[in-house]
């Protein structure tokens, strides 16, 4: 004789579990991160919205309710990046200290944002930005230019640079061989699938440019 089942226990094991919603705004933070950590695959091939909501286990439509176009959402990775890096730049520039060791401590922490987010750092170089939105590409050249802009900011108030009988000029110089400098460390750290660390022996290398 079979026993009668307990309809509470019943009714529990049918019960499908409630699906959490994400809060406002979680869903798109939740985009950006799939989209830098497809980004961060090493010789990974340009980006579609199709891979990126098949990632995420999504529609393309879902993607869309959050943002308009796939522009729209390098957008987002490069505000982060943006606010990222300038906040510490920032806290540099308005420390006491010698200006040439305030360069290379904005060198070095450029770097280890990139280091330590590689899909950004790809993004950062516009190795993730072929043939994408040619703004995107604009807006990462005007974010070094910022940066050039911080590390003459920091070389004038050096005493190297004001010893100099130009100073405006060292000082330019100085900012964009420093510039140049960090862009290429970037671009190797990508080109070489992430192996290629660009804080190698790094200070010796600044020791040398200044």
């Amino acid at each position: 004789m079979t026993e009668p089942k307990d309809e509470s226990t019943n009714e529990a094991s049918q019960a499908a579990p409630a699906r959490k919603r994400p809060k406002p705004g979680e869903r798109r933070i939740q985009i950006l991160q799939a989209l830098a950590t497809m980004l961060e695959k090493p010789g990974a091939e340009r980006v579609t919205t199709a891979a990126l909501a098949a990632h995420l286990q999504v529609s393309e439509a879902a993607l869309y309710r959050h943002f308009a176009s796939k522009a729209q959402m390098f957008e987002g990775l490069i505000d982060f990046i943006e606010q990222s890096v300038f906040t510490l730049i920032n806290q540099v520039v308005e420390r006491d200290g010698d200006g040439v060791a305030k360069a290379a401590r904005i060198v070095a922490l450029t770097l280890q944002f990139g280091e330590r987010n590689p899909g950004m750092a790809r993004v950062m170089v516009g190795d993730a930005l072929v043939n994408e939105n040619e703004r995107l590409q604009q807006r990462m050249n005007q974010f070094f230019d910022r940066i050039e802009l911080s590390l003459r900011q920091v070389l004038r108030e050096s005493q190297a640079v004001q010893q100099s009988t130009t100073p405006t000029v060292e000082s330019q110089v100085r900012a964009s061989v420093l510039t140049a400098f960090t862009v290429g460390r970037l671009q190797r750290f990508c080109r070489s699938g992430f192996k290629k660390s660009p804080s190698e022996a790094l200070d010796n290398a600044l020791a040398l440019m200044s």
